[in-house]
């Protein structure tokens, strides 16, 4: 059934659902700590992070925790890293457009973003989403000299014990639509990586809310997505050798 009919459909049920979700689930913090500096030793490399709530850390109690200083972590073992975040909670794909085309243009190598399932909350129609993810991509390459975007994937909403049931089931579904047209979209592009985030998680390791991640998912995250960034920096560092020195 097309998402708009079922959405209807369920109004009567998920609206409610809605209301009293909002209601009971408590607003949790953006963590304290810093949103831009610099850490380690070796090559640079510039990393931006842009996105939602969960890009903005909610859940965990320091940025250290969360997901931007648990990449940082990953990377500063080979690379002095230049970070600077920009996220906060509600933000959409078109939020995040906004906001970069407020800022001045600056040079990253690799941005790494969370959003999406505030688009699904929103009700952004698919094809939407996907015109503006294509756009988001497009200002990183030519604004801030990007060469790697690592795109989060939506999580598992339909595990999120916030939600009763069946606006979990709903959101859900539309969480993973919303991964599998994204995933088709960027699969051909040389420089963009997808980070798979659905992964089982029980409530133990979600934030308070059960809706946000705790810092064991973060810690995940971060994993998947510092390894993306280590193997694609790896290969063009020895593409560059190669033409330095070729054979």
């Amino acid at each position: 059934m097309n998402y708009l009919l079922r959405t209807i459909s369920l109004a009567p049920v998920i609206v409610p659902q809605g209301i009293w979700t909002n209601l009971r689930v408590p607003t949790l913090p953006e963590p304290p700590g810093p949103r831009e500096g610099s850490a380690g030793a070796g090559p640079p490399l510039k990393l931006l992070i842009v996105g939602d709530s969960a890009a903005a850390g909610v859940g965990v109690s320091h940025q250290d925790e969360a997901l931007h200083g648990q990449v940082v972590s990953r990377l500063t073992g080979r690379y002095s890293v230049e970070f600077a975040l920009h996220a906060k909670t509600g933000y959409t794909t078109a939020d995040i457009l906004r906001r970069l085309d407020d800022m001045a243009p600056r040079d990253f190598d690799v941005a790494l973003t969370s959003l999406g399932v505030n688009d699904v909350l929103a009700l952004t129609g698919r094809d939407t989403w996907l015109e503006r993810q294509a756009r988001l991509r497009q200002v990183l390459r030519e604004k801030f000299g990007v060469r790697l975007s690592v795109l989060s994937g939506l999580p598992p909403v339909h595990s999120f014990p916030a939600l009763p049931q069946p606006l979990r089931w709903h959101l859900g579904s539309r969480a993973t639509e919303f991964n599998e047209v994204l995933d088709r979209a960027v699969d051909t592009d040389p420089d963009t990586r997808l980070v798979n985030l659905r992964f089982s998680a029980d409530a133990s390791m979600m934030a308070s809310d059960g809706f946000h991640p705790g810092a064991p998912i973060y810690s995940e995250w971060a994993e998947r997505a510092a390894r993306i960034i280590l193997s694609h920096e790896a290969d063009a560092a020895a593409r560059r050798e190669w033409n330095n020195h070729p054979s």
